[in-house]
Parts: structure tokens; C-alpha cells; sequence
């Protein structure tokens, strides 16, 4: 029999950590919120611009973009800005795409109209599941960002077709549990992220073993997982905004 391992937060494997939403956390952007996932942090904002890239030009179709950064001292010992080194790092475009492909995956573009909605994810601190968190709270920003057009009449009605939220899973000593945080990440036999929409559909699955291969009894028992940490997100999302 497998034993269940303590988790350091004395949480059940199925259980979501503490999540809020503080919306309108800056004054000056469309849309902002800062999303706190146990003990991860990160602030997303929705800036509206009036124009879309040049390959989209005349389309008459919208954009919505994402951009990625890990403040300095967002985790235990400071991290130089990625500006300072000249390049912005694998990683960080990974996740920026993929932030980036989750909202875009429940916009309307042609709704949206001729406009870019930038997204910018800052993780003021990190302790697992930092992509997951800024896909989630993203959603929230951009949501206000819309309702900031709608209120102002440069749209009639929201170009968005569902909610959308990830979160992490992965197994650990042969235990699946939902919403790493550091701790079980780095010591994960497998590291999973999904992107569920509220409907229940996929945008993105992303999943990794560290060592030895995993089967496809433990994918679905992962995949469960997600779909009920998600469905809760969506839930936790839709009093945020209410």
C-alpha cells in the first residue's frame, strides 16, 4: 500500500492551497489583480493599446500577449533581472507564450477588434507554480480589462467565450497531488501543468518524469486531479469577478 506523504502545509493530495484574488490592485492599468496561491504571489495587469503587430494589421482582429518576469528577490536568494544580462531566458519566453496562448484560446479576435491587450505577469514571490498562478490571475485582468472597454463604449459586448485557469499536479513517492508548492515540485517523480477552460475543455498539458516513466493509470489519476483543482479555480474566479 502506498503511504500518503505529509505535505508540509498539512494538506489532502487533492486539495488546492489558500487563493485570492485583490482586483484593482494598481490604479493606473485596465485590469490588475494580484493573485496569492499559498505562498506564491504574482501580479498581473491588462493594459489596453490601440494597435495590434504589423502581421495582423488591417485585419480588423484583435491580440492578446503576454509578458513574464520574476522580481530579483521573488525566491530565497536574489536573481539578477533578466533585462541586466541582455537576454530574456528560455524559460521565461516558455511561459510567456504559454500565458499568452491560454487567453487567447477563449477570446473572440474578431470581437475584440482591432486593439492589443498586453498582459504582464510579475511574480513578487515564488514558491511553485508560479505559470499556473499567472494564467489564473491573468484571466481576472483581462476580464477587467474588457469591462473597462465595455463601460468606456468601445465595445458592446465581451469577446471572451469562457473562463480559463492551469494548475499544477504531479506524483510524489507515488502519490499524485494537486497544486505543488516548492518543496514538492523539486522532489516531484513527475511535474504536470494543465489549462483547463471552464467548460472542462484543454488548451494546453504540459508534464515531465524526472526519472523513471509514468503510466497512463497515473496520467489519468493527474489529469482527475487537475480537472477538479480547475473546476474549483473557475468557481473561485467567477466570485472574484462578481
Amino acid at each position: 500500500m502506498t503511504q500518503i506523504p505529509t505535505r508540509i502545509d498539512q494538506r489532502p493530495p487533492d486539495a488546492l492551497r489558500p487563493i485570492t484574488f485583490n482586483r484593482n490592485f494598481t490604479c493606473y492599468a485596465e485590469g490588475s489583480v494580484l493573485i496569492t496561491c499559498g505562498g506564491t504571489k504574482v501580479l498581473c495587469t491588462a493594459s489596453v493599446e490601440d494597435h495590434v503587430p504589423p502581421f495582423m494589421r488591417g485585419s480588423g482582429r484583435g491580440w492578446v500577449t503576454a509578458e513574464y518576469s520574476m522580481l530579483p528577490r521573488a525566491t530565497h536568494s536574489r536573481s539578477p533581472r533578466e533585462a541586466t544580462r541582455g537576454k530574456i531566458g528560455g524559460r521565461t519566453h516558455e511561459i510567456q507564450r504559454l500565458i499568452g496562448r491560454s487567453l487567447r484560446a477563449i477570446t473572440d479576435l474578431d470581437a475584440l477588434g482591432e486593439r492589443t491587450i498586453q498582459i504582464d505577469c510579475d511574480v513578487l514571490q515564488a514558491d511553485g507554480g508560479t505559470r499556473t498562478a499567472s494564467i489564473s490571475g491573468a484571466y481576472i485582468a483581462l476580464c477587467d480589462a474588457i469591462g473597462t472597454l465595455i463601460r468606456h463604449g468601445d465595445l458592446i459586448k465581451s469577446p471572451l467565450l469562457d473562463s480559463v485557469a492551469a494548475i499544477s499536479v504531479g506524483m510524489v513517492k507515488g502519490v499524485p497531488l494537486l497544486d505543488l508548492n516548492y518543496t514538492e515540485d523539486s522532489t516531484a517523480d513527475v511535474d504536470m501543468n494543465f489549462v483547463i477552460t471552464g467548460a472542462g475543455n484543454f488548451v494546453e498539458i504540459q508534464g515531465t518524469a524526472e526519472e523513471k516513466p509514468f503510466t497512463a493509470a497515473d496520467l489519468e489519476k493527474m489529469r482527475d486531479l487537475a480537472i477538479r483543482g480547475c473546476q474549483t479555480l473557475a468557481i473561485l474566479q467567477k466570485e472574484a469577478l462578481e
